[in-house]
């Protein structure tokens, strides 16, 4: 399908042309950010990960005390019908939940008022990304968000912020910083590889997200002998680094090599960190469904 051609979007039990596709202006998710999203990779025209998107998704629901009536077979069923209507060989699928429509008040609406479900789909060559060959350069801002990172919600006007920051900038994207420390990035999760080999992101906590390709790549680095250790660390050690990365559904492993106009070792990807990537892309080729 051309990227061009109007897609398929999902609607509350219907397959409509995106230019058909509404909600309800009183829509929770509208009116209060009141909703959540997992956005899964398609490879090859395959699912990655999926069971663990719709883990976290259960998790984020829970947090929130949301239900949703379609379960994870159906939703398994809706992410692949749109991948073939659409035709997507690489992109993402993007699944969003709300608490419903119902008439404006903070109290949340009567136990019953049906969730708002909506998925679409984007083509992304994600395997032949640019940043991937050449880097991201980042700038550090302060994190501004709210207290419940660790919750995958719809609300995120601060993020956007500071991606538009970081272009004034003249760089790619921010690193947040809390308390001296480097929380995550704007829509991914930071890391470091140290000077003795080991590779360092944040612990979880309602301070980041529970990356789903964050612990993928834990698993990976840990089956290749590299060491990974759970802590928080601040800027400036992120730039003393040997090298620095982010992780995310839509980023795999992309190496970061400048922080605030300082590069990274030599500024140029290292070597272990594409390595890396490219065993986490092997390795979610394989097990996609």
């Amino acid at each position: 399908m051309s990227n061009n051609s109007l897609r398929t979007v999902y609607v509350n039990g219907d397959y409509l042309p995106e230019n058909e596709a509404h909600v309800s202006v009183f829509d929770r998710g509208f009116l209060f950010a009141d909703g959540v999203y997992e956005v899964t990779t398609v490879l090859d025209g395959r699912l990655v990960d999926f069971g663990n998107h719709m883990a976290r998704l259960h998790r984020s629901l829970g947090e929130l005390d949301m239900t949703l009536a379609t379960d994870d077979n159906e939703l398994l069923a809706i992410h692949r019908e749109l991948v073939q209507r659409n035709g997507v060989d690489q992109g993402l699928v993007y699944l969003q939940v709300t608490r419903g429509a119902a008439d404006r008040d903070f109290v949340y609406p009567a136990t019953g008022t049906p969730a708002t479900l909506v998925l679409f789909t984007q083509h992304k060559p994600l395997l032949d990304a640019p940043a991937a060959r050449d880097g991201l350069r980042v700038v550090s801002l302060p994190d501004l968000r709210w207290n419940r990172r660790d919750i995958k919600t719809v609300q995120l006007l601060y993020p956007s912020m500071a991606k538009m920051e970081a272009k004034r900038r003249g760089a790619d994207d921010a690193w947040l910083i809390e308390g001296g420390q480097v929380t995550e990035g704007s829509s991914s999760n930071a890391w470091l590889l140290d000077h003795e080999d080991t590779l360092v992101t944040r612990a979880l906590s309602h301070s980041i997200l529970p990356g789903i390709t964050r612990s993928a790549v834990m698993a990976f680095a840990e089956e290749q002998g590299m060491r990974v250790e759970e802590r928080g660390f601040t800027i400036d050690e992120a730039k003393a680094a040997r090298a620095a990365f982010v992780t995310s559904a839509t980023s795999f492993v992309t190496p970061v090599v400048e922080i605030d106009g300082q590069p990274i070792g030599d500024g140029r990807p290292l070597p272990a960190i594409t390595r890396l990537r490219e065993r986490f892309i092997e390795e979610s080729r394989r097990r996609a469904i």
